[in-house]
């Protein structure tokens, strides 16, 4: 059922393929909607599933009363604690255990009466059409003993502990002594931030289509982990892996939000199983809060030490985040504080508060794309106090090691990011106090920050044909969740075996094809890259070989090798997909990035300009232009990765503007589960984005490749916030910035 994409558009000279605006080979599928998603396949005699919430955030469920959802016609089952078969529990985290790294909460659904958050999937109803599903969960009726819940963020931050390192995500460190020199510096601002909880809004929503046939399972899941997703469902439904089929051609967004296995495709797997027919479960909006976790809200303190000539000499930079009692992973909010700026003396740390809540999970650069708010806002207000510009502030305090390690940057375009930036945005132009630019009632500012998220590289299985015809077919279980990666790879591998662009064929999103790396942390772009010129070297020496053999000249295109070699092919394979070949190649990567990390420090930075507009008498705010220049090493192609890096700015827009979670601090219940009233940008509210990038290569990694995904978003909402500061006068220091904030 794998889709194969269409070909790509015409062909591209062989030279000029890697980097090359292409279009995306997927786009004519997509644009006619013949591209099939995870909840439009067909299957004989499918049923759909929907979801029973719980309504209180924690207790025990004393009885439920399914009689009058089985009235509802067409209802084949509704599965409770009470008859649901048994499924393993969640695994216990373990790096080798692939199965782990899927799961993001230690709840059993339906294998227990306990409530753990507001919002847990305690039943599934199962019909014949997807409305009398909904109907009938509508009319489950459900008694609880409700139990004391702590799901108030802001009144437990007293009561956080904190947060453990680990060679990954370090949750603090230091260097020197920074609160003595804060207190002895001769200029210093502190500051507090906050900033909410965020959901995950992605175009299209979780879905799932199961279907067994004996012990053999088929799912179609909008996930960027389908190893994973197959590992973990191996392992809670008692078969081996290798009886699993997991098919995730086309994923419409995901953003770390469908990078664990969440609740929906468990239960449509599961009532698959108890109704002997294939079932279909699509999350509502409303479904995707309540079941999916989102970003962690976070209290932050940012504060700054300088010298009158703006060096640097103390940073502190602390925060607290919440974690779910079942499950969840902290967000690294002090990380790009660690590696931005050259202070004497620096302290970083971090705390968790754990709520009965829903689990958090990732959401485009977890950690760095709140975290960047507070400390860039900072440089910005100290940048005031010292009277100097923002940029020339940032510049003075540029490292030429990491500042807490000592540590080479692999590379690190900083300062010719602000210097390309400055120029085409026009940075001259702006005046330096507040509030002194105007366009009639308008108030105009203008801000900057700056973007910063480490590159990751993991390991990925694949195989790589040429035909004689010389046709090339790659063959990787990757994601495409919007970011073009068919396209991309093709240019590589088009780039490295030196075939043109429409020679080459990609096939991925299936459990069938070699193992892939799961799409996050930027990694999948430099991760596959790695394999496919693995894969190109072997079969250039392959080829030479077959040269030799046949008396042929080596320069010789491949297809004269092939044929007179008398070969129809020839294959070249990286990794190996046994049980065994995952962990040796989990355990050769893990070793491969603590080494690097030890001697270098890999990161895709940039710098955001932005100018806002703001009503002097309605305090409406508009962004009204931006620029991002990047260093995100070798460009691939420069169209998906100008769409990646403008997507994080949206995104980022959206942070600083509208999108707030809101929970009743007594219930734990989320109010504004809807698009209604949870306000994500729209086109009206976005400007122009113009996108630069400095294109040089990074020569610690593959062909010079960083990630481009998240550090769009990183220092957005700092961006904006440093604008409507120099517009109006008013910091503000909690997120989304309202109205209300700026009057």
């Amino acid at each position: 059922m794998t889709q194969a994409p269409p070909q790509p558009p015409p062909t591209r000279t062989r030279t000029r393929v890697l980097g090359e605006p292409l279009n995306r080979v997927d786009g004519h599928v997509k644009t006619t909607g013949a591209a099939r998603f995870s909840a439009e396949y067909h299957y004989p005699d499918i049923a759909h599933a929907a979801i029973v919430h719980a309504t209180i955030s924690r207790g025990r469920i004393t009885a439920i009363d399914a009689s009058a959802a089985l009235d509802v016609p067409g209802v084949h089952a509704v599965i409770t604690h009470e008859n649901a078969p048994r499924m393993q529990p969640p695994p216990k985290p373990s790096i080798l255990n692939l199965a782990t790294l899927a799961s993001p909460t230690s709840v059993n659904y339906l294998n227990t009466d306990e409530v753990h958050w507001n919002g847990q999937p305690i039943a599934v109803a199962v019909a014949e059409t997807l409305d009398a599903a909904r109907e009938a969960a509508s009319r489950v009726r459900v008694t609880y003993d409700a139990q004391p819940a702590t799901a108030d963020f802001e009144r437990e931050q007293p009561n956080a502990i904190p947060q453990k390192n680990s060679p990954i995500m370090p949750a603090s460190g230091s260097k020197g002594d920074a609160v003595a020199a804060l207190a002895a510096a001769e200029v210093s601002v502190d500051l507090r931030f906050t900033t909410p909880m965020q959901n995950h809004n992605a175009l299209e929503p979780h879905a799932t289509t199961a279907a067994w046939d004996g012990d053999t399972l088929t799912v179609h899941d909008s996930t960027q982990a389908i190893d994973w997703t197959r590992q973990h469902l191996a392992h809670k439904f008692g078969i081996k892996a290798g009886d699993i089929r997991v098919v995730s051609t086309f994923v419409g967004g995901a953003f770390g939000g469908k990078g664990s296995v969440w609740p929906g495709t468990i239960l449509a797997v599961l009532a698959a199983r108890v109704t002997g027919r294939p079932v279909r479960l699509m999350l509502t909006r409303e479904g995707v809060y309540r079941t999916v976790g989102g970003r962690t809200p976070s209290a932050q303190r940012v504060a700054l030490g300088a010298d009158r000539d703006g060096q640097l000499t103390a940073l502190i930079h602390s925060g607290v985040t919440q974690v779910s009692r079942v499950g969840g992973g902290p967000e690294q909010v002090v990380s790009q504080s660690r590696h931005l700026y050259d202070a004497e003396n620096i302290l970083v740390e971090q705390s968790q508060v754990p709520l009965d809540a829903l689990p958090n999970t990732s959401m485009r650069a977890p950690g760095e794309a709140i975290g960047s708010y507070a400390i860039e806002a900072a440089m910005d207000e100290l940048a005031y106090r010292l009277d100097l510009d923002p940029i020339e502030l940032r510049m003075r305090n540029e490292p030429d090691r990491d500042p807490l390690t000592g540590k080479l940057f692999a590379r690190r375009g900083l300062r010719d990011a602000y210097a390309l930036g400055a120029k085409q945005f026009r940075w001259q132009d702006r005046t330096p106090a507040p509030g002194s630019m105007r366009d009639g009632r308008w108030l105009v500012g203008m801000g900057v920050a700056t973007a910063y998220h480490p590159s990751w590289q993991f390991g990925a299985n694949l195989t790589v044909r040429i035909d004689a015809d010389g046709t090339v077919l790659v063959r990787c279980a990757f994601h495409e969740m919007g970011m073009g990666g068919a396209t991309a790879y093709a240019q590589v591998a088009a780039h490295a075996l030196g075939v043109p662009f429409d020679a080459v064929r990609v096939e991925y999103g299936d459990t069938d094809l070699p193992i892939g790396p799961a799409a996050g942390g930027s990694a999948q772009t430099a991760s596959v890259t790695s394999s496919i010129l693995e894969a190109a070297a072997k079969l250039k020496r392959d080829l030479r070989k077959l040269a030799q053999r046949a008396g042929v000249s080596p320069t010789e295109p491949p297809t004269t090798i092939l044929t007179r070699a008398g070969r129809d092919h020839l294959t070249a394979t990286v990794g190996s997909d046994t049980r065994l070949g995952q962990i040796t190649g989990q355990v050769r990567f893990m070793t491969k990035f603590l080494r690097d990390r030890r001697r270098y420090m890999k990161a895709a930075c940039g710098a955001h300009f932005c100018e806002v507009k703001v009503d002097q008498d309605t305090g409406e705010i508009r962004v009204t232009r931006w620029l991002g220049v990047f260093d995100i090493g070798t460009v691939v192609n420069a169209k998906t990765a100008a769409s990646q890096l403008r997507g994080g700015i949206v995104m980022g827009i959206g942070a600083a503007l509208g999108e707030e979670t809101l929970v009743d601090r007594d219930t734990g219940r989320i109010v504004n589960a809807n698009l209604s009233e949870y306000h994500v940008p729209v086109h009206a509210d976005i400007p122009r984005i113009d996108i630069e990038c400095l294109g040089d290569p990074d020569p610690t990694m593959p062909l010079g490749v960083l990630g481009a995904g998240e550090v769009g978003i990183v220092g957005v909402a700092a961006a904006v916030a440093n604008a409507v500061h120099h517009a109006t006068g008013r910091r503000v220091y909690d997120l989304p910035i309202t109205l209300d904030k700026v009057l």
